[in-house]
């Protein structure tokens, strides 16, 4: 734990004072939009069964998500770099409240569009947060471990994904009716999908509580660490990054790993629900997302301690093909076997995002807001490459849609082992 604990933090080249208090609520930022990200993944079955929806409209929720990293990133950094990384913290959490109050309209009117709006403007909130949160604790410290050091808050991340589903499974999912909707005449539809997607409003209202109180603690402490200096990059500015091939890289190996990983969390529900797999209950299996996202999190602890004995980008190389094999045996199984294999994929997760982000932003110096925003842009994978594994699912089945996923983790491995060397 030590290692997220230090005097100073560095921007740039200059290094400032960081009390441990807020090292430690930055750390718990993560733990937030770790969770708070993790629930879409009992959001998609939920609205699934009350819109009636096929595997592709369903992962539109994640589309609507991680489309926000990709509009939102590059002017987050933009925004960081002239405000700060506490403002824009207090900014990303203030947006991310009003998504969450967002999910009161959009309970009350039964129109599935507007909860993909309250997702929406939510995600913005996370994409400012993690443009200015990463880099700020990579930055924490040696530049040698810092790898390590953004493993180590990513596990806390991924204790925020590990409680919140099952939680979320018992109040959104375990209200769910046997009643089908599609099969009510019109009135009574409307009623049961008020009523239902008013739980889901319900959660989202305590949830907009915290982070308003979370919010409050960094605007009192706003000026703990001085703004930006001068004028932020302009946009072309940013993507004239990219000519970096380490940061180029980056960004693509971060587009497929979010786009991954997000498309497995988004079936597993429906993946475990199947008679050939475990044919568990959709609250049951919803409450199993906790062991995907708990591996993501054990790996993340055992992960902090490997990256300070073995180069970053061979580790990211060793467990893409772990993944690659787990997947090929649950695609290949079934039973027990292929619903504990498609789970463990989430311990071959574990140091990904924090080993490709902290690679790609190695070296920026003064630019590195907006590199991070470069990085966090990639995140639209979460958006896109689902929406692909989903359209596969329909046409074929969910065993042969895991293809697109294994198809990733072979290309990441490939940037692993070209960055396998510090830049």
């Amino acid at each position: 734990m030590t290692v997220l604990v230090s005097d100073h933090v560095r921007t740039g080249s200059e290094q400032i004072p960081a009390s441990r208090a807020l090292v430690a609520a930055v750390v718990a930022l993560f733990f937030l939009w770790g969770g708070l990200t993790s629930l879409n993944d009992i959001l998609v079955p939920k609205l699934k069964g009350l819109f009636s929806l096929s595997y592709t409209e369903a992962m539109l929720t994640q589309f609507a998500f991680f489309m926000a990293y990709f509009i939102v990133s590059i002017p987050a950094g933009a925004l960081i770099a002239r405000i700060g990384y506490l403002k824009g913290i207090v900014t990303g959490l203030a947006t991310m409240a009003i998504g969450c109050l967002m999910f009161v309209p959009a309970s009350s009117s039964g129109i599935y569009a507007t909860f993909l709006a309250a997702l929406f403007v939510l995600a913005s909130g996370i994409t400012i947060l993690q443009v200015g949160a990463n880099p700020l604790i990579a930055n924490l410290g040696d530049p040698a471990t810092s790898h390590s050091r953004l493993t180590l808050a990513q596990a806390f991340n991924s204790l925020g994904t590990t409680l919140f589903p099952p939680i979320g499974a018992l109040i959104i999912l375990g209200s769910m009716s046997k009643v089908d909707p599609a099969g009510l005449a019109p009135i009574e539809r409307a009623l049961f999908l008020t009523k239902e997607a008013a739980v889901v409003g319900h959660a989202y209202i305590a949830i907009a509580v915290i982070l308003l109180a979370v919010a409050l603690f960094f605007f009192v402490r706003r000026s703990a660490i001085p703004s930006g200096q001068g004028a932020p990059a302009s946009l072309a500015g940013s993507l004239a990054l990219l000519r970096r091939r380490r940061l180029a890289g980056g960004v693509v190996a971060l587009f497929l790993y979010v786009g991954a990983e997000v498309a497995i969390g988004s079936m597993l529900v429906n993946y475990l629900a199947q008679k050939s797999v475990m044919g568990l209950s959709e609250q049951v299996a919803g409450t199993m997302i906790a062991l995907y996202w708990g591996g993501a999190m054990v790996g993340r602890f055992v992960g902090a301690v490997l990256l300070r004995r073995f180069r970053p980008g061979l580790v990211l190389s060793a467990v893409c093909i772990g993944a690659v094999m787990l997947i090929a045996l649950s695609a290949m199984t079934a039973g027990a076997v292929a619903g504990y294999a498609i789970l463990a994929v989430g311990l071959m997760n574990a140091i990904m995002f924090p080993t490709i982000f902290s690679l790609g932003i190695e070296g920026l110096g003064e630019r590195t807001p907006q590199g991070s925003g470069l990085l966090c842009m990639a995140i639209v994978g979460g958006a896109i490459i689902p929406l692909l594994t989903g359209a596969i699912a329909d046409a074929t089945s969910l065993a042969m849609a895991l293809t697109i996923p294994a198809i990733c983790y072979l290309l990441i491995a490939i940037y692993g082992w070209s960055a396998r060397h510090r830049a």
